[in-house]
């Protein structure tokens, strides 16, 4: 599931993007700017994506059951990917339409003076939103660069809602420069342009939101912090000879499956192996409560070895 923080940062993005794009179309409606038209449509599929990803937080609270029976974490994942796809799809495309129809027959922008008065406003409730994502996210980050923490960030929620804020702003600011050249020049061509510049920063961000829920939605593991967690835990536990492999799956933000195996010392009862299982999994389920499911095998290292090998060479083949 979801963290508090991304639904909080949602929210606000929702809040905001729904504001402004009725001022948005208002605005593009009486002064007929291609660029305007952009962000309008820009702010109604973020606002979109906003309901998708709340769609997505609740279906990734519900519980397990036979079908599936690792939960519904995966959720999540699958609709920031279908975000993602909208951005590209549907913000970047139609902005690319009318930017590339407008560069034809490019016409003056009239009543400029609302545009500049709803691209303030944008500006503001845009900001906010983005500062509450911004916020929200550093409180997960911390001592992590922003790049490098959104690059381990299990939760696309929130760095979602940030990517698209972060190309709200500079659709916007595009979109003021773009206006201003316009009337000062005397060049309408550029309104067009404008419209292009948008469609373009909405497909790389769409790319780079793409690319980041690919890596959860075929599998990431847990971050080298938690795997060396596991790795200490298991070092100083008692009756294990060696250490034959760790897997972690990320199942959603806050939901880790755990896989180890292990060779335990040849001298300890069935009874004794069983006690000494109960009490890793409490320990390392104590340090990292979003572990939430532990397996843990009991395997010699030769016959771990021959398997793994075994394996290897089927991949290959």
């Amino acid at each position: 599931m979801s963290s508090p923080s991304s639904v909080k940062a949602i929210l606000a993005a929702l809040a905001g993007n729904s504001l402004i794009a009725v001022t948005k179309f208002i605005a593009a409606s009486h002064t007929g700017s291609s660029a305007m038209f952009s962000e309008a449509i820009h702010s109604v599929v973020d606002s979109g994506n906003q309901l998708l990803l709340l769609y997505g937080v609740k279906r990734s609270k519900k519980p397990a059951d036979s079908k599936h029976p690792f939960g519904y974490g995966k959720e999540l994942y699958f609709w920031s990917f279908v975000v993602a796809i909208l951005i590209f799809s549907l913000g970047s495309g139609i902005s690319f339409y009318e930017g590339f129809h407008k560069i034809h027959s490019p016409e003056p922008v009239s009543n400029p003076i609302i545009n500049y008065v709803v691209l303030g406003l944008a500006v503001i409730f845009e900001s906010w939103t983005c500062w509450v994502a911004a916020t929200e996210f550093k409180k997960s980050k911390g001592n992590l660069g922003w790049v490098q923490a959104i690059r381990r960030s299990k939760d696309p929620a929130l760095f979602t809602v940030l990517f698209e804020d972060t190309a709200a702003l500079l659709g916007l600011l595009v979109a003021l420069i773009a206006l201003t050249l316009s009337e000062f020049l005397n060049l309408p061509v550029l309104d067009a342009v404008a419209s292009l510049i948008i469609s373009f920063i909405l497909a790389v961000t769409a790319g780079l939101l793409a690319f980041e829920c690919k890596g959860l939605l075929t599998g990431e593991g847990a971050s080298e912090e938690v795997v060396t967690g596991i790795n200490q835990i298991i070092d100083e536990s008692q009756g294990i000879k060696h250490v034959n492999e760790v897997l972690t799956l990320h199942l959603g933000p806050e939901d880790i499956l755990l896989n180890v195996s292990l060779d335990f010392e040849d001298d300890l009862s069935s009874g004794q192996v069983e006690e000494a299982i109960s009490i890793l999994e409490t320990r390392i389920k104590g340090m990292f409560p979003e572990i939430r499911r532990v397996f843990i095998e009991a395997q010699g290292w030769g016959a771990h070895r021959k398997e793994s090998n075994r394996q290897s060479k089927g991949l290959s083949g």
